[in-house]
This record gives C-alpha cells, sequence and structure tokens, in this order.
C-alpha cells in the first residue's frame, strides 16, 4: 500500500474516501493526539480531507487543518502547530486523476520504516481505536501556516544582490516561492500560478520537456534563473538564464557542494550520478546511499555528520532548517547561490558532466519484473547489489533497474563516465527488463 512516497494512485479505484477513513483511524489509533492536515489543489483532494479528517477524529485526535498549501508546508506546520503528525493530501507529481496521502513525522521528516509498518499493518487488519461519543477528537482552521512558512524562509536565507527569477507554479502549491523570494527581495515574475488540479498549462511533473516554456520565457527576458514546481511544490527545478534546464543531478552537486565541507557526508538515492561523489570530493566531503525517496533521505540526515540531503528528482533536504523536502527553500537556497557566484549557467559549467540516461517502462506487473531481473542478473554479474531494486557495478559504469514507488513504472538507469559505454549498459539493463516481462507475461510499453 506504502511507496517511496505515501499511499498514491488513481482515485475512486487505488485511493478512495473510505482508505482516507481508514488511514486517518489508524494514525490517531497509534497515539497521535493532535494531527496536521494539508492538500494541494486536486479536485479530490478536499473530499479525502474531510474523510480522513474524520478517521482521525473519530479515534481522538484533534485536527489541525491547514488548507491548501504546499506539501512541505504540512510538514514543517507539525512543529509549528505542536501536533505529533501530518497527513498531505496530494499525489506530488502524478496526473490529475491520481491523489494520495502522505504521512509525516513529529520531526517534519516523512513517515517510513517502523512507524509506517505500524500503520500498514493497522490497516491490514482493521485494528482501530474509536473513542465514545464525548472523547473524539475537535477540529480547528487555521489560516498562519502559509505565512509561517514563508517567515521561516525569509529567516533562513540572504540573497544578496537581490536577482530576477521567474517561477513555474505548474499550476500546483508553489506560488509560496514567488512571495517568499519577493519578501527577499526578489523580482518575481510567474507562470501558471492559479491553482488547477487538473494542470492544464503543462504535466504536474518539472522535467525538461514540460518546463520547455519556461526555459524559451527565461531566455527571452532579464531573468536571472527559472524555477518549476510540481503540483505540491516538494520538488523544485531550475533553468539558467540562458534558458537551459539544469538536471536534477547537476542541481544536486551544486546544493551538496555549497552545504558540506570537509569531512561531511550528503545522503542521496543509489539511482544518483557519481557527480556529485565527484564534487564533494573536491571539499573533502562524500555520499552516503539511500533507497531512494524523500523519507529514506531524511532519515538518513539524522545522522550527525549528514549536512544535506537530495533526490534528482528535484527534492532538496537542509536538515538544520528542516527535513522535509522544501520546494520554496530550495528555489530561495537557489536564488542565494545565483547572487553569489553572479551566473548559473557558470554554476553548470563547472559541474562535471557523466553520461547518464533514465526511462521508465510502463507495467502493471512492475515488481514481478524486477524479481525477475534480480534472478537474470545473478549468474551474470559479480557486483550486484539489492538495496533498492536491482543495481549492477562494473568497473566503468553501474545500471539500475527498480519499480517506482508511486507509480506502474520500471525504473531504468545508467551511467558510465564513456557515452558508448553508457548506453552498452543502458541496452543490457533495457533487455533485462524485456526479458523479465516476456518471463512473467507482462505487457510493457515505453513511459512517455
Amino acid at each position: 500500500m506504502f511507496g517511496t512516497s505515501g499511499i498514491r494512485g488513481e482515485f475512486g479505484t487505488d485511493v478512495t474516501a473510505g482508505l482516507a477513513l481508514r488511514v486517518g483511524r489508524a494514525v490517531a489509533s497509534e497515539g497521535c493526539e493532535r494531527v496536521v492536515v494539508g492538500r494541494d489543489p486536486r479536485k479530490t483532494g478536499p473530499v479525502l480531507v474531510d474523510a480522513v479528517s474524520a478517521g482521525l477524529r473519530e479515534c481522538g485526535a484533534d485536527v489541525v487543518r491547514v488548507g491548501e498549501v504546499p506539501t512541505p508546508t504540512v510538514a514543517r506546520s507539525v512543529e509549528w502547530y505542536d501536533a505529533d503528525a501530518g497527513i498531505a493530501v496530494t499525489a506530488s507529481h502524478n496526473p490529475p486523476a491520481d491523489n494520495g496521502l502522505k504521512l509525516w513525522s513529529a520531526d517534519g521528516s516523512a513517515v517510513v520504516g517502523d512507524e509506517q509498518a505500524a500503520v500498514a499493518e493497522r490497516l491490514e487488519r482493521d485494528d482501530f481505536r474509536p473513542r465514545r461519543w464525548g472523547e473524539i477528537g475537535g477540529s480547528r482552521t487555521v489560516a498562519s501556516a502559509y505565512r509561517r512558512h514563508v517567515a521561516a524562509i525569509a529567516d533562513a536565507v540572504t540573497v544578496d544582490p537581490p536577482l530576477a527569477v521567474t517561477v513555474d507554479v505548474g499550476h500546483g502549491s508553489g506560488r509560496l516561492s514567488a512571495t517568499a523570494l519577493r519578501k527577499l527581495g526578489c523580482e518575481v515574475e510567474t507562470m501558471n500560478a492559479l491553482p488547477d488540479g487538473s494542470f492544464p498549462a503543462r504535466p504536474s511533473e518539472p522535467t525538461a520537456e514540460n518546463c520547455e516554456r519556461l526555459r524559451r520565457v527565461v531566455a527571452q527576458t532579464d531573468a536571472d534563473f527559472g524555477v518549476a514546481h510540481d503540483g505540491d511544490a516538494d520538488r523544485a527545478l531550475a533553468v539558467t538564464e540562458s534558458g537551459r534546464f539544469v538536471s536534477g543531478d547537476v542541481l544536486l552537486a551544486l546544493f551538496a557542494r555549497r552545504e558540506a565541507g570537509p569531512g561531511d557526508r550528503v545522503a542521496v538515492p543509489i539511482d544518483t550520478s557519481v557527480a556529485v561523489r565527484d564534487e564533494l570530493a573536491a571539499v573533502g566531503a562524500s555520499t552516503t546511499f539511500t533507497k531512494v525517496g524523500d523519507g529514506h533521505v531524511a532519515a538518513r540526515t539524522a545522522d550527525d555528520d549528514v549536512v544535506f540531503g537530495g533526490e534528482p528528482s528535484g527534492a532538496w533536504i537542509f536538515p538544520a532548517l528542516s527535513r522535509c523536502p522544501d520546494g520554496p527553500l530550495a528555489a530561495a537556497k537557489l536564488a542565494a547561490l545565483v547572487a553569489d557566484h553572479g551566473s548559473l549557467d557558470a554554476l553548470v559549467e563547472d559541474v562535471s558532466s557523466v553520461p547518464i540516461r533514465r526511462e521508465s517502462v510502463r507495467t502493471d506487473a512492475k515488481r514481478d519484473v524486477v524479481e525477475r531481473v534480480r534472478g537474470l542478473v545473478a549468474d551474470r554479474y559479480a557486483n550486484v547489489t539489492s538495496v533498492d531494486g536491482v543495481r549492477v557495478d562494473e568497473d566503468d559504469g553501474w545500471f539500475l533497474v527498480r519499480a517506482s514507488g508511486t507509480q506502474p513504472l520500471v525504473r531504468v538507469t545508467a551511467e558510465a563516465r564513456d557515452s558508448d559505454r553508457m548506453r552498452a549498459l543502458f541496452d543490457s539493463a533495457r533487455d533485462l527488463v524485456s526479458t523479465a516481462a516476456r518471463s512473467v507475461g507482462a505487457e510493457t510499453e515505453l513511459a512517455g
């Protein structure tokens, strides 16, 4: 039921009001006495907020509703409103028909591990603890969470000199970035800023293809850079002043290099480019690998020597400030970085480039396919890692095959310092996926 980022799927089939009700019951039955609940702009969000709130209250938890806000605002609000947990009703970068529920711990990090397993077990057993009529939880709505998030970013970041920034909100919750950047003195133009859960202007995920219009706008104006968010603004990716899309690996390297010093570590998922390791080595720092998913990255940032965590997908965690991926904070941090160095184009050019390729294969049998790949590589390769999916390391490169935790996809990644070798490794990984799919009778197609 839980993937790399909570519960997520098509509304009305995978995700229903009944499921949300049961999740609320389970979280409250785990002993949470106060829970923050918020949502992204998806059309089904209000229904799920009402249902999960009813479940929480039925089992004795008080609900603090923060409205339609970025997911990181929900996560940060757990501390601000002295709550025990948070629930964001969101499907993040998924298509409009999807929705989901992401759970947040008392420390503002995503619920993973034993804490998540406990909730999942209650759901499986229908093990809930409803209260008597006089003991049900209360509910209140607060309007201050948005303002507190803006103020927290403004207190933590300085942009000197102020810049001109274009923010592509993508019809999601990320307009908070524009508010925070303006408070920091920046001149901000927005695109697709009206909240609309059907995401009419572009798909919610801020990929290079989906950010084509942002690239053109930034290149044709005096903007110093552009930033794009997904539906709930936990992700942030960037465009340089010349309109060049900055890959997640390069942006991860830039953030990591700025945050880390000698002896420090940076938490990254197992599908991260070696370019990040190269950049950290230059400042005497190193990487520590986790499973894919911001919750796993956030868990590693609890280690004293881990000063930053990030994912190439666009999730950035600054643990000294917050242990959730915070797109608006990342936008402000990037503005400070560009202000200090003068040019995002120049910063990008300074990062070592290693050929890497990522694709997704659509299949309804993703876990069966990956498990079959695991069996196929066992006798063919010497260095196989199963931290998350199946990773094969060779002397001159690596490939990874893993099931998406949020969509019916198998993710395929390959990297090598030589382009031809990278392509060969990628082809080997794709062939393994095709062979595995045929052997389990699964249909596949290349995801767009």
